[in-house]
This record gives C-alpha cells, sequence and structure tokens, in this order.
C-alpha cells in the first residue's frame, strides 16, 4: 500500500534563540547550505552593517555587499554584482527590505538564501514573496523560501520597538485572512489548503493570546516563530491567502494612495484586520483584537497613524482595487462610501477609545 504524502517546502534549518547570531557560521558550514564557504552577505546601512564588523572574523570566505534599500533596482543590481562569484549561497542580513531584495537576487541567480532578520516587522522574513518598491509603486515577487532563517533575540531587542511591534499586527491579520479565505470558500467554492490554514491561524492565535509582551524572551520567541510559520503557510498554499485578506487590502490601498504617508506594514495590517473582522460581524472578536493590539501599542484607529476619517472610508473604498479576483469580505459586501461611514462610527464605539 502506497504512503501518500507531499513534501512542505520549508527551510532545512531554524534557529530562533536569544545569541542564535553566535552559531551563524556553523549553520552556514552545513553541507547542504555552503560545501566552500563562499558566501555573499547583503546587509543594510544600518543594522546589517553594524553586525558585519563582529560576524566578518566568522566568515572569512564571505564577499560582503551593501544594499541600498527595498527597491526592485537594488536587487537586480545586487544580482548582477554577484553574478562573477560563484557562491554557495546569499545571506540576508538586516531589515525587511534587504531581506526582500536578497530573496530576490538569490532567485534571480539561482542561488539558496539564509535569512537573518534583524527586527519582526512583518512575516516576509521566510515567505516565498519579495515586496519591492518598482517604478510603479510597490510589487509583489514570487521566490523560493530561505533555505534557513537565523533570528536571534537579543538582536531583535535590539531594533526600533516600533518595528518589533508591527510584526504583532502581521501576525494577528492571519486569523482575519484565514476567515475570508473560508468566505470565499463557501460564497465562491473556493478551494481551502487545510494544512496551510492550521499553520497560518494557529501562529496568528499564539501571538493573540500570549499575555507577555516585546520585554518578554518568551512572547518575542512566540512572535519570531509565528512569522515563520506564516511564511511557510503561504508557501504549502502557494500563495500568500493564508496570510492576506481584507487586512492586507486595507493595507496596500494605504501604500498606494498615501505612498508618502503610509505607517508600518504591520502596523496597517492590524488595523486593517480588526476592522474586517467588525465588518463580518465577528464584533466579540474584533474588540478581542483590537484590545491586544492596543495593549502591544498598535494603532486600531487610522487616526492614530495620522489618516482622518474620510481618507480612511477612501482606503477601505479602493481596498478591493489592489488585489483583483481576491474575494474578502470588502468585496462580499460591496459597500458604497456611506455605509463604510456608518459601520466605521460603529467600529469605533465598539471598541472604545
Amino acid at each position: 500500500m502506497p504512503v501518500l504524502t507531499r513534501l512542505i517546502p520549508s527551510p532545512v534549518v531554524v534557529d530562533i534563540r536569544p545569541g542564535a547570531l553566535d552559531d551563524l557560521a556553523g549553520v552556514l558550514a552545513d553541507e547542504r547550505i555552503s560545501h566552500s564557504g563562499r558566501l555573499a552577505v547583503a546587509v543594510s546601512g544600518g543594522s546589517g552593517a553594524r553586525l558585519r564588523e563582529r560576524l566578518a572574523p566568522a566568515l572569512p570566505g564571505a564577499t560582503w555587499y551593501e544594499v541600498g534599500g527595498g527597491t526592485l533596482d537594488d536587487a537586480v543590481r545586487l544580482a548582477a554584482d554577484m553574478r562573477a562569484g560563484h557562491f554557495d549561497a546569499l545571506v540576508g542580513l538586516g531589515g525587511g527590505k534587504i531581506i526582500d531584495c536578497a530573496k530576490f537576487a538569490a532567485a534571480r541567480v539561482g542561488l539558496p538564501l539564509v535569512a537573518v532578520p534583524t527586527n519582526l516587522a512583518h512575516d516576509g522574513l521566510c515567505s516565498p514573496v519579495a515586496t519591492l518598491d518598482n517604478d510603479a509603486g510597490r510589487g509583489s515577487y514570487g521566490v523560493p523560501n530561505p533555505i534557513a532563517v537565523v533570528i536571534d533575540l537579543d538582536v531583535v531587542r535590539e531594533a526600533p520597538v516600533r518595528f518589533v511591534r508591527a510584526g504583532i499586527g502581521d501576525a494577528v491579520s492571519n486569523i482575519s485572512a484565514i476567515a475570508d479565505w473560508e468566505l470565499a470558500h463557501r460564497i465562491k467554492g473556493e478551494k481551502i489548503d487545510g494544512l496551510a490554514a492550521a499553520i497560518a491561524r494557529q501562529a496568528g492565535e499564539a501571538v493573540l493570546r500570549h499575555p507577555g509582551t516585546i520585554a518578554d524572551t518568551g512572547f518575542l520567541q512566540v512572535l519570531a516563530e509565528a512569522l515563520v510559520l506564516s511564511g511557510i503557510a503561504m508557501s504549502v498554499s502557494g500563495d500568500s491567502r493564508p496570510s492576506s485578506g481584507a487586512c492586507h487590502e486595507i493595507n496596500h490601498a494605504f501604500d498606494l494612495l498615501f505612498p508618502r504617508r503610509a505607517a508600518a506594514h504591520g502596523e496597517q495590517c492590524g488595523l486593517g484586520a480588526a476592522f474586517a473582522m467588525y465588518l463580518r460581524g465577528a464584533h466579540e472578536e474584533a474588540a478581542l483584537m483590537a484590545a491586544v493590539l492596543r495593549r502591544h501599542g498598535l494603532p486600531v484607529l487610522p487616526e492614530e497613524i495620522g489618516f482622518t476619517t474620510e481618507e480612511f472610508v477612501r482606503v477601505v473604498e479602493f481596498a478591493p482595487e489592489t488585489r483583483p479576483g481576491r474575494y474578502t469580505i470588502l468585496e462580499h459586501l460591496d459597500l458604497e462610501t456611506d455605509q463604510i461611514k456608518d459601520i466605521y462610527a460603529d467600529y469605533v464605539k465598539a471598541i472604545g477609545s
């Protein structure tokens, strides 16, 4: 009798703990990652560059590349610079923009990527998607999963607190995204990948229900694991569906309508998730989500990130246009401007100030 199963695309190494960076050289020496020690290391001008002096002695065969930003041009330039190097792997060391640049560049030249994020701002650190700024605004590009993920919680503690909190909003938004996926299944017959949904949902719930704060190592561990699991859930399903619904449509609308004023990705996704939960009539769940986001210092009202009610109504109205073909509570309700205003007023009253 045959054994029926499937292979899950996931990193061969996931190391999340305080002090993990001290063992990075050992991780990279894994024959599945680098057999010669010839490594390319992409760093930012900020956190990654500060860690270069610490790590360089343990990586004598590495060539270091400083990446200017998080644009498609930056990623293409990095790939071009690496072509003559005959490297075994590329290490992306820094914040989310550097990780995304490294993911795209590694895919372009056919190298495995080792992701070494220095903050927990969003779930892109282990996802099969690179989000990069381009001439049209911002684009998402399919890439392979990282072959390894190393997250040093001591390094994460040194990151700007806002960029750690933002990851909470991105993780918690999984709960809303899965509710949208289930809605699309009921109304449109869209197929749900049960394993991907379970992974993403449990990642979001683990962060939502954890009593700790970002000052606690235990909470940071759970948050980092949740963000990694969210990325793996996307690989399992083959798209971003497990972690992206109305919450992310609202986020994309903020980015497109107000590119110079948009807040952090996770901040906008968390706010969008709480509002989307209220839209679908899950008022108790919306109130709980808003309360948890508030406890962690995250916004639950657009005014808290510098937007007026009128601007937020415009964002919600425009949001479905950001992901054509994706069915969420926004497409389901197809609300007019006045309806959005009325529901938003009710949302504000329900979650309190």
